[in-house]
């Protein structure tokens, strides 16, 4: 076989069904890659969401998407079958459009391509088993024990038929599969007959012990969580392997008796999961597998040892009572294994729980007292203050539910900063149990503590804070650095419990379901804290400067860095004394630290500078944002709310290939940003002095950004809110209110 020194193209084969959540995950991820020389082509199988019209925006901002529109569903199979046609790589990768594929794949996958020139490549996966939750490939050994050469055939390492035998883990050379004429098949199993036999027919099979994939294990409408007759289609896939082992003699044939043990495993792994084989047609099934085993049984033969060999005896007899009982068998055993073990943690545990006892069953005796309908509980930044969303959604009910009265919760370092007239309790009184024990509503930017447990009847709104760029809630999981001290398990059973989640745009909309799995609604209502930036006056604008100390005629320039979780400390990415001498007195520079951080002193400008306000300290951001004229900033979500005044908006970005790689990201903002992008203090310089910000360039930058993320937000979200959640909710107990909140 003679080989090009040319570097090869790879055709990423996309089939899209159905997956609105999932899909934007899928496509970031292959379109933040570095690497050249790729195409996507994106079959859109008649899906019945709105994915069509997804691929289509995004084929507009990247030409290296090509999408194709079938005008019926054809079935996963055939939809790889007609991207497969269309593709024009010297390899193809069939990658499924619920998945995603992690960063820098591409660009190994190519390396290795290029090095070793296959016609299968075969890399290694991680699973989600739980949104967030990733596991390894548990045949990940296989790829690395013993150590591969870099390329082999099957007869050479039969353990290679002992991997996950998917599309989505393989890379294969396009004219190679095509000269083989395989192709996949309609059913469930579409993928057997096309997967095992390109390893028997390969002159060249390489090995990359490297994650390129997540594997979304338990997305509702998989294969492996549906119960369906079509399980019965796994028997036409293997039936096509067996017939493309007799159809050519000599290497294929001579992997018969491994083939069969897989086989059999992948029937009898089947037969044991109550999730997939209806129950009425679980014997039938089992029957089925029963005459498959003699009728492809290899002459002479050896049971598996173990387990396995005992399963395989069962089935060949067709005893299958027998083979139901061995699962409740283990599964008995397992259960005592794992009560022994509870039974040792549970008194470690005792003590810790005696001393929060007494609050805490105060708190539950409040929980079965009646229900306050008229008692809202209000917090924000793990009871920080005053602020966000709620405060918003805190002022509109005042005014549009006023039969809701509102308690905000806050610490006692922040008691004293709330305004006149807002009902508060401290955090740990007895008058927090008793509000948190008896409200219908409770309205958070982050969760309550873990132990107020949700009531039956009870509503809560989580607000969120932020437009999420970075990964957030379970998708962090992957990131251990930004992820540090995180509890998923718990994370989980807090959203279980919200109701209502907000959402400012549709990524967010898609971001919340993935990060934070519930049977919530989301309100594609907008963020409420943005209603101030639409409803706010040009009195109130120079107000707010006046008292922010911005002299009048001055150019003001907002400061916000995010915080970033893999540094110890605040450390400003922009030095601000640099940026004010660089601008000039004409200019006055606030600088706004994250509030995870606390502010470093500023230096003092020289005279002839730009003046430099510290405001950290400053209760409300949205005030910030008016009486900027430019905003800068690195991947705060403050650019989205400031993008709605249609102000310059400059991204200063020195470390984001280590942002993004310890945090993770949803997309590259650097590929979409809302103005010019400055990678060293020198470029960002040259911007201001060249006018950057307020070029038409930029001006169309911006415009695109807010197109996309600007979506929802007319000024009336906390109206929409309240009317949609509070409704006409007078309460029939305002004695007990009023017991409640005094």
């Amino acid at each position: 076989m003679a080989f090009s020194d040319a570097a090869v193209t790879i055709s990423v084969v996309l089939p899209v069904y159905n997956v609105r959540d999932y899909l934007p995950q899928c496509l970031e991820s292959l379109f933040q890659q570095a690497a050249s020389g790729v195409e996507v082509v994106a079959v859109d199988d008649a899906s019945p969401d709105d994915c069509g019209r997804m691929l289509d925006e995004y084929a507009r901002r990247d030409p290296r998407l090509r999408v194709v529109h079938l005008d019926r569903n054809h079935g996963l199979g055939e939809a790889r079958n007609i991207g497969l046609r269309r593709a024009h790589g010297d390899y193809v990768w069939f990658v499924d459009s619920d998945d995603w594929v992690t960063s820098g794949a591409l660009a190994a996958i190519r390396r290795r391509l290029e090095r070793a020139r296959p016609d299968v490549l075969v890399f290694d996966h991680a699973r989600e088993i739980a949104p967030g939750r990733l596991a390894p490939n548990p045949w990940g050994g296989l790829l690395r024990e013993p150590p591969p050469e870099e390329s082999f055939t099957l007869d050479e390492r039969p353990s290679v038929l002992g991997l996950m035998m998917t599309a989505w883990n393989k890379v294969i050379r396009r004219e190679y599969l095509l000269d083989l004429g395989l192709e996949f098949g309609d059913g469930f199993y579409e993928d057997v007959a096309v997967t095992y036999p390109i390893l028997m027919a390969a002159e060249r099979i390489s090995l990359l012990d490297r994650v390129c994939y997540v594997y979304r294990v338990r997305r509702t409408g998989a294969i492996t969580s549906t119960s369906s007759d079509r399980h019965f289609e796994v028997f036409d896939g293997y039936g096509k392997i067996f017939a493309f082992m007799d159809g050519r003699p000599g290497s294929a044939g001579d992997h018969r008796a491994a083939m069969f043990d897989r086989m059999i495993w992948h029937y009898t792994t089947i037969a044991e999961d109550p999730s997939r084989v209806p129950a009425a047609s679980r014997r039938r099934f089992f029957r089925r597998v029963s005459r498959e085993f003699r009728a492809h049984r290899p002459s002479p033969y050896r049971y598996p040892p173990g387990a396995r060999g005992i399963k395989f005896r069962l089935v060949e007899r067709d005893l299958y009572w027998l083979f139901r009982g061995l699962g409740p068998l283990n599964r008995t055993r397992l259960v005592l294994r794992g009560a022994v073990r509870r039974a040792g943690g549970m008194a470690r545990t005792g003590a810790r729980r005696a001393k929060a006892a007494a609050p805490l069953a105060y708190y539950q005796l409040q929980k079965r007292l009646p229900m306050d309908a008229g008692l809202a509980v209000y917090a924000a930044y793990w009871y920080r203050g005053y602020a966000c969303n709620p405060k918003a959604i805190y002022e509109r009910a005042r005014e549009l539910a006023p039969d809701v009265h509102g308690v905000w919760v806050v610490g006692p370092e922040a008691a004293g900063s709330l305004p006149e007239g807002v009902d508060h309790v401290v955090e740990g009184s007895l008058r927090y149990f008793r509000v948190m024990g008896r409200a219908k509503y409770f309205v958070n930017n982050v969760n309550f503590p873990h132990a107020m447990s949700k009531r039956r009847g009870s509503v809560h709104i989580q607000t969120l804070h932020g437009t999420p760029l970075k990964k957030m809630g379970l998708e962090q999981e992957p990131y251990p650095v930004g992820a540090s001290g995180m509890n998923f398990a718990r994370l989980r059973k807090h959203s279980r419990r919200w109701d209502y989640v907000v959402s400012a745009n549709p990524l967010s909309s898609q971001v919340w379901r993935r990060a934070y799995p519930g049977d919530y609604e989301i309100l594609e209502t907008g963020y409420p804290r943005n209603d101030r930036l639409f409803q706010a006056s040009g009195q109130d604008i120079d107000r707010i400067r006046r008292e922010l100390g911005i002299a009048a005629g001055r150019t003001a320039v907002l400061y916000a860095p995010t915080y970033r979780d893999h540094l110890d400390e605040l450390v400003y990415p922009l030095d601000p004394a640099v940026l004010a001498a660089a601008l000039g007195p004409r200019y006055v520079l606030l600088v706004r630290a994250h509030y995870l951080t606390e502010s470093t002193p500023l230096p003092a400008p020289s005279a002839d500078s730009a003046s430099i306000l510290d405001v950290s300290g400053h209760s409300a951001v949205e005030d910030l944002c008016l009486a900027a004229d430019i905003l800068i900033t690195d991947y705060s979500s403050i650019m989205f709310d400031y993008a709605h005044l249609d102000r310059p908006i400059v991204i200063y970005a020195p470390d984001w290939e280590t942002y993004r790689r310890t945090r993770g990201v949803t997309f590259d903002l650097l590929a979409e940003p809302p103005g010019p992008v400055a990678r060293t203090e020198d470029e960002l310089i040259a911007c201001f002095k060249g006018d950057e910000p307020g070029s038409a360039s930029s001006a169309a930058k911006r415009a695109a950004f807010r197109r996309r993320f600007c979506t929802f937000d007319d000024g009336h979200a906390a109206e929409r809110i309240v009317r949609r959640v509070y409704g006409n909710s007078g309460s029939d107990e305002r004695d007990v209110r009023n017991a409640i909140v005094r």
